[in-house]
This record gives structure tokens, C-alpha cells and sequence, in this order.
């Protein structure tokens, strides 16, 4: 049995394994032609994997005189990531082997980062020693902000940016549905928006699953501030109140994508109204499609008191063939020089070669005029902007993997279900009765899910089935239920 279990393991682990193997690229000259080289695992687009390879390739020239090869791995999103990771160091552990062959992680959410720390798999960066004043009380890179978390104490990862995750929509598209344009997350759960939001699946992405944790929080900060509110009922009735929120905006979507691109892609072309997007993305296609009839394709806004600047970390993996220059590399995204490519328009100094990447410097420093007035975004001033939101981690901070699973039972898997029921509600006038029915999040409530389901996340996967199975089938039932009343509802007024 055991010998099987190898073999099977051992498949699994090429197939997990090969697209980091065969999705190679270089940023510079050939592996061959080469003095040194870099292997990095990394999540970004393209466009961010071309600028700072290249640039950094300049710099290692330039400083030491010798010739740069960076080998990307570009396996997909962090999910994808993180099965590569877990995949290699399991097999590099039966090996006896130091590492897996790669010297650096670039790109993802804190949560993903935290998570290789706990296991061991990162080394400290020497960052921290060589350059100090970067971390200083009064240094240009603080430890948190809005709650969220830009370097651990141990060191041993480094936020290079920051980013948010909004709403992305199409003026045209708005006011041919007669919907105004969204403000907050709650606006897109107006039933007005129905079949045409595109979201993205939280267990792709752990940047998606923070979104709709930031979504819940959101609701339950809002009861934590009326005055005179127990704290515990303010609590439990936010979780109640965001989750209803998610089963609103979900029975509104079109999709769930496990692809970042897609969602301004469809909205800017018209196929979707709004979405959930990360800022880049919203704002490199509000570029990139440009305007019709005077107006621009695409809008990206952060929801008002709902999302916070998360970071985009780095770090080096625990038995990197390439240490020292793993650790340079490290360095020199923190540089004032690399921190203006993620922000300064081509056409100018020191901005990106081809494209702009439209993304938030790390450095509180990077935000000067001079910098502001050569940036993509000129009126970015990310640490002063008074509408920041605060992630409190007390709050929702142990239920983070549980929610995204309860997304996908609750939104994804029951998705035609949900469909069905929601338009029958809005046809219906949204009946109080049926309306209640569709929303119970009673077998979700805090109180069994707010500090993490222990078979959801527990490590027994036929148990977590089971599990999500039962539940999916609870909000399945519940969502025919809540269609078969409106329809009764929609009848008996006729």
C-alpha cells in the first residue's frame, strides 16, 4: 500500500509540478550565454515579470559585470502556486534534497506568504540588516497600515507594493440597466444588476478570498459602530449581514473566473456591468480600451470604508540554488529606483520600458510631486487617503479559509440554483417570506463558522466533502424553496 500511495503521490506531484517546469521564460539573454541566473515562482502578468526582470538584469550587470539569466515559473494564480510549493517541498523532503530549484516567491497576498512562513519554506531576508532605515519608525516602510501586515517580525518576506481589490464598471452598460454607479459593495446587490456582475472565485485567489472576508468585516465594523450595540449580537449580526451580502452580489453574477483578466475584459466590452477587480487590472483596460461615445469602457473605484491596501510580497525559499543573488533581487525591489517601475508612465525616466504596470509602490517616499506628476496615477496618495478601511484581523482573521469554502458551497456550487431563485424574487417584487428563505444563513451563522469550521479546514479532505456536500445541499434546498414561493407569490397577485 504504502509503495502505491508513493506511486500515486508521486504522479500527482509531476502533474502538479510540470507547468512550473514547462512555463519558462527569460527577462534577459539565454540560460546558455549567461553568467549567473535566477529562478522565480511568481504569479504577475507578464508585463510585470518582463519590467523588473529586465531591470534588475541592468542592475546586476552594472554592479557586478556579469550577465543575468531569470528563469520565471509561471504555474497560474497563488492556488496554483501553492499546490507547486506544497508538491516540491514534500518531494525535495523524501529526496533529502535542500530545496526545490527555486530561489525566490514574487507576488500574491500576505495570507499566502504567512502560510509558506508557518512551514518553514522562507528565509530571512538580509534586507532587514543591510538597509534598516527602510524599516524604521519614521522609515518609508511601516509595518502595517489599514491592518494589514507589510513585513512579519521574522522577517523572513517584504511587501514590494500594495494594491485593492474594487469594483470595475461600464458607464454605458449602467445606464442602459438604469443602475447608478456603484460606490460601496453593497451597491452591487441591487437586483437591477442580475446575470450581469462578473466576480472571481476565492479559492483561486487568496487575494479574492481577503476581498470577501474585507466584504464581511466590512458589515460587521458597521454594527460594531452604532452606539449602545452588545458587542457579541453586533458581531454575530455583521457576519449574518455580510454573508447575505455575498449571496446578493453572487446571485447577481454571471460567473465565477479563476482568471484576474477577465473580468475588466468582459466589463469593458460589454458582456458584464461591473465586477470585482483588483486595481491594476481596472485601471491597465480602462487604458487599454480607451472610450465610446465619449465615455471610458471601463471605471475602477475602491469601495468607500471596504477594502484595504494589502501588500505584495517577496521572499526567498528555503534552499535556493542562487541565495546571494535571490537576496539582491529582494534588495533591489525595495529600491526607490524599482519602486518608481511600478507607477511612472513609460514615456518617462525610469519608468517602465514597455508597459505601465499601474500598481502602488510600498515606499511612502515613492509619493513625491515629481514622481506623482510622471505616475499613471497622479492623484495616488495612498497613505493620506481618509476613506482607508482597517482590517481587523479579531474579527474574521481565523475564519479566512473557512469563508472562501463557504463561498463556494454556499455561491459557486449552488450557482444555477441561487440564479433561478434570485430572479423569481425580483420578478415577484421581493417577497419578505420568500426573500427570508432565500437569505437564511443560519446553518453559516458565527457562532459555528467565525472561528473557522474545524471539518471544513481540517486536514481529513473525505470528511471536508461530506461536509461541504451536506451544507450545499441545505442552501440548495433552501434557494428552490425561496423560487417556488415568489413564483407562488408572483400567482396569486395575477
Amino acid at each position: 500500500m504504502k509503495t502505491r500511495a508513493g506511486i500515486i503521490f508521486g504522479l500527482l506531484t509531476l502533474i502538479v509540478a510540470l507547468p512550473m517546469a514547462l512555463r519558462r521564460e527569460s527577462a534577459t539573454t539565454t540560460s546558455r550565454g549567461a553568467d549567473d541566473s535566477l529562478v522565480i515562482l511568481s504569479p504577475h502578468n507578464q508585463s510585470i515579470r518582463q519590467e523588473f526582470g529586465e531591470a534588475f538584469a541592468t542592475h546586476w550587470k552594472k554592479t557586478t559585470g556579469r550577465s543575468l539569466y531569470i528563469d520565471w515559473r509561471t504555474p497560474g494564480g497563488t492556488s496554483e502556486i501553492r499546490m507547486v510549493l506544497d508538491a516540491g517541498f514534500k518531494a525535495a523532503e523524501e529526496t533529502k534534497r535542500p530545496g526545490i530549484g527555486v530561489d525566490v516567491f514574487f507576488g500574491g497576498g500576505e495570507p499566502d506568504f504567512a502560510s509558506q512562513a508557518k512551514m518553514g519554506r522562507l528565509v530571512k531576508l538580509d534586507v532587514f540588516e543591510t538597509h534598516p532605515g527602510y524599516f524604521a519608525s519614521d522609515g518609508p516602510i511601516p509595518e502595517t497600515f489599514t491592518g494589514e501586515r507589510y513585513y512579519p517580525a521574522d522577517h523572513v518576506w517584504v511587501a514590494t507594493g500594495m494594491s485593492q481589490f474594487g469594483i470595475c464598471y461600464n458607464p454605458d452598460v449602467l445606464r442602459r440597466l438604469r443602475v447608478p454607479s456603484p460606490t460601496v459593495w453593497n451597491d452591487l446587490g441591487d437586483p437591477r444588476y442580475a446575470g450581469t456582475l462578473a466576480l472571481a472565485d476565492p479559492t483561486k485567489s487568496g487575494s479574492v478570498a481577503r476581498t470577501f472576508e474585507l466584504l464581511v468585516q466590512g458589515e460587521m465594523q458597521r454594527e460594531l459602530a452604532v452606539p449602545g450595540t452588545d458587542r457579541n449580537e453586533a458581531i454575530a449580526k455583521g457576519w449574518d449581514s455580510g454573508l447575505r451580502l455575498i449571496q446578493r452580489m453572487s446571485a447577481n453574477a454571471r460567473y465565477f473566473t479563476d482568471s484576474a483578466s477577465k473580468v475588466p475584459l468582459d466589463v469593458g466590452q460589454g458582456n458584464s456591468s461591473a465586477g470585482m477587480c483588483i486595481d491594476f487590472y481596472g485601471r491597465s483596460f480602462s487604458e487599454k480600451l480607451g472610450t465610446a461615445s465619449g465615455t471610458p469602457r471601463v471605471l475602477w473605484i475602491a469601495p468607500v470604508g471596504g477594502t484595504t491596501l494589502s501588500g505584495d510580497p517577496v521572499a526567498v525559499l528555503k534552499g535556493a540554488p542562487h541565495p546571494e543573488i535571490a537576496q539582491k533581487f529582494v534588495e533591489f525591489l525595495l529600491t526607490p529606483e524599482a519602486q518608481r517601475l511600478w507607477f511612472t508612465k513609460p514615456s518617462q525616466p525610469g519608468g517602465p520600458k514597455n508597459h505601465p504596470l499601474h500598481r502602488l509602490p510600498i515606499r511612502r517616499d515613492s509619493y513625491t510631486p515629481e514622481n506623482l506628476a510622471a505616475s499613471t496615477m497622479p492623484a495616488a496618495k495612498p497613505y493620506e487617503d481618509p476613506a482607508n478601511f482597517t482590517y481587523r484581523k479579531e474579527l474574521t482573521g481565523a475564519t479566512f479559509n473557512t469563508l472562501r469554502q463557504l463561498v463556494k458551497i454556499m455561491c459557486i456550487d449552488s450557482h444555477e440554483e441561487m440564479k433561478s431563485a434570485w430572479l423569481a424574487l425580483r420578478d415577484a417584487g421581493m417577497p419578505a417570506d420568500a426573500l427570508a428563505v432565500f437569505s437564511d444563513v443560519s446553518r453559516a451563522d458565527y457562532a459555528r463558522m467565525g472561528k473557522g469550521d474545524p471539518i471544513l479546514d481540517g486536514a481529513d479532505a473525505l470528511k471536508a466533502a461530506e461536509h461541504a456536500t451536506e451544507l450545499g445541499e441545505w442552501f440548495r434546498a433552501n434557494y428552490r424553496r425561496a423560487e417556488a414561493m415568489a413564483k407562488s407569490s408572483t400567482a396569486t397577485t395575477r
